[in-house]
């Protein structure tokens, strides 16, 4: 039975486009501390530990102002956090079952892409050199507000349309470029922002834990 006539259900999308902090990756207590450092150094407000779910229910933009960050330091800053990030990039672990998720996607058929603002080499570092050859395309070092335009160019890269793909996310950057692009967004329960954030904001499918990647993204195959 071709596949052409099956109607094309989220279980049934031929590229999954995944995000990797905080998606694939528990980098969250490595971007705290290098948050905070780059607050010393640059004056403005450390992480707000005390009002956390409230900070991770806002954007990026909202992150940002909550804390204080004049929008002219934001390329400084964000260069901090790369470089905090990469030379303790060996403390990031990928979240439990993460690796058998992308091994079962990989092994129905799925074609995998990342879409990520972290270096290429920190994501082959975390994900090792087999898990990293599941992704045929990879788009990193993306700017903090650039997600769009990258993945228009991911799309047109893979030759999949955008009604043909799924974008797997945990921040509201993440499903504004997607709903910009007009492909389906997935929104993880275990990452930077709260789920009920990224529900409310119109996500189209969640994902409670990350075994249910697999089990609810995997092609039918016939």
């Amino acid at each position: 039975m071709a596949r052409s006539g099956r109607s094309k259900s989220s279980s049934q999308r031929k590229l999954v486009i995944f995000d990797f902090d905080g998606t694939l990756a528990d980098t969250f207590e490595l971007f705290l501390r290098g948050f905070d450092e780059a607050a010393d150094v640059y004056q403005f407000s450390r992480f707000d530990r005390a009002n956390l779910r409230y900070v991770r229910s806002l954007d990026a933009r909202g992150v940002m102002r909550h804390h204080h960050v004049a929008m002219w330091k934001l390329p400084l800053v964000m260069r901090r956090l790369r470089r905090f990030a990469s030379q303790h990039i060996r403390s990031v672990e990928l979240f439990p079952a993460i690796s058998e998720s992308i091994e079962n996607l990989h092994s129905c058929g799925a074609t995998l892409a990342l879409l990520t603002s972290n270096a290429k080499a920190n994501v082959a570092s975390v994900l090792g050199k087999k898990l990293f050859q599941r992704f045929a395309f990879v788009e990193s070092g993306i700017s903090l507000f650039g997600k769009r335009s990258s993945l228009k160019r991911l799309l047109m890269k893979s030759g999949y349309g955008g009604d043909e793909a799924i974008y797997i996310g945990d921040e509201l950057r993440d499903l504004e470029a997607a709903q910009q692009c007009s492909i389906t967004f997935g929104a993880v329960a275990w990452g930077y922002t709260e789920l009920e954030a990224l529900v409310k904001a119109g996500c189209h499918q969640s994902f409670t834990e990350p075994r249910e990647l697999a089990s609810l993204l995997c092609p039918a195959t016939v």
